[in-house]
């Protein structure tokens, strides 16, 4: 895996002085780090899922052919793209739940098609993103909202289409049918385009972590001082991870520290200390926010890496992640780098769930499965009724 070198931000003649990880890089750091063993179970689930659902979006893209399918020799050309080591054959055969593979007389080779229960389970996907295309627009004004420019490039966005629960053809869906809200200009660069806000300041939002104070001063067993939660972030660390005294009294330092919200514009920034720290922060706090705004409180960090710019964080967008474990965990498993926004989980499942997450749960539910016995009836109305997930999850 390629390493990543300290970048820019440590060229600054102010950054030793506020970090303490200098002499490796960030994928060293990974490697060595404290792991929490929910979220590497969690990913290595996830790992097949991705790769199953590489596939399915293939055969979902011929929507002309009844049923969809794809050739089994087109397949085995992307094996390594999709990192099938054992082939297409062999990977599909290990998901009869989802994969079925037919023989085609009239073209004579086999082709794969989805199995009925995947096909309804992507169906209520698809009814669940279409159902909440208000929360689609509004997560896309906030993200573009968070960038210095109010205006993001489609190529970016294309990213992390998943990840927000954007609709497949959301250029059209969401885009261009609210010319109000969204448009789209030429880029610098040929055949590129810019998305902006029509309207750069009529909306004013409130970040997550700011609901998160408002409900925590309230409690009446705030484990924050009330004084000093203004600045705040969650924090929660992996069991077992020991946390020194001196690391302690640097996040609650750190905790205290005032810095420009996401959606707030950016001042200049002194060169000094402090204000090399408050960038930290606010690049803590877009990130957050984010996270907050996909669908799975996930993210690979490649894609996220797109937006560093635009969002004004001049610094290794990984290095953010690693420094502030209390907040979010970088794990590598299946050959990415995958971070998650750590308070958003809880026994390796989204605590406030939402019908699009739902849908992929029971999506990651069949490929548990694998080749385990084939779904008996009583097993398809409970995808259907959404209790298959949910069960399984509650015996692991």
């Amino acid at each position: 895996m390629r390493t990543h070198v300290i970048n820019s931000i440590l060229k600054h003649p102010h950054y030793k002085a506020i970090t303490t990880r200098l002499k490796t890089t960030s994928a060293q750091y990974v490697a060595s780090r404290a792991r929490d063993p929910t979220f590497e179970k969690l990913m290595d689930k996830y790992k097949n899922l991705l790769k199953v659902i590489a596939i399915q979006d293939l055969i979902l893209a011929n929507p002309n052919k009844n049923p969809p399918s794809i050739s089994l020799e087109f397949l085995s050309k992307l094996s390594q793209r999709y990192h099938l080591n054992r082939g297409a054959t062999s990977f599909l055969r290990k998901y009869p739940h989802i994969f079925r593979i037919y023989y085609d007389p009239i073209k004579s080779q086999p082709f794969c098609k989805l199995t009925d229960a995947a096909v309804e389970v992507s169906r209520q996907e698809a009814e669940a993103i279409n159902a909440s295309l208000p929360l689609v627009v509004d997560r896309l004004v906030r993200l573009l909202s968070m960038s210095i420019s109010k205006s993001l490039p489609l190529r970016a966005v294309f990213k992390v289409w998943r990840e927000l629960g954007l609709p497949d053809d959301f250029e059209d869906s969401v885009i261009r049918d609210n010319p109000h809200v969204f448009t789209l200009v030429d880029g610098n660069e040929p055949n590129t385009h810019v998305l902006k806000l029509v309207n750069e300041n009529e909306s004013e939002f409130t970040a997550a972590v700011e609901n998160w104070r408002v409900m925590e001063s309230c409690r009446e067993d705030c484990e924050v001082d009330r004084t000093e939660i203004r600045y705040c972030f969650k924090h929660g660390f992996p069991p077992g991870m020991r946390l020194r005294k001196d690391y302690k009294a640097k996040v609650k330092e750190w905790q205290r520290l005032p810095y420009v919200g996401p959606y707030n514009e950016m001042e200049e920034t002194k060169t000094t200390k402090a204000g090399i720290k408050a960038l930290e922060k606010r690049a803590v706090a877009i990130s957050h926010e984010f996270l907050s705004l996909t669908v799975e409180k996930m993210v690979e960090v490649e894609k996220i890496s797109h937006f560093r710019k635009w969002f004004g964080i001049d610094m290794n967008i990984r290095d953010v992640f690693l420094d502030h474990a209390g907040i979010f965990y970088l794990s590598t498993k299946g050959n990415r780098h995958t971070v998650f926004l750590r308070e958003a989980y809880e026994r390796g499942c989204l605590i406030d769930r939402n019908p699009v997450y739902n849908a992929r749960r029971k999506l990651l539910d069949l490929v548990l499965l694998g080749r385990h016995a084939m779904l008996t009836d009583i097993s398809k109305s409970e995808i259907k009724t959404g209790n298959a997930g949910s069960q399984r999850e509650n015996t692991q």
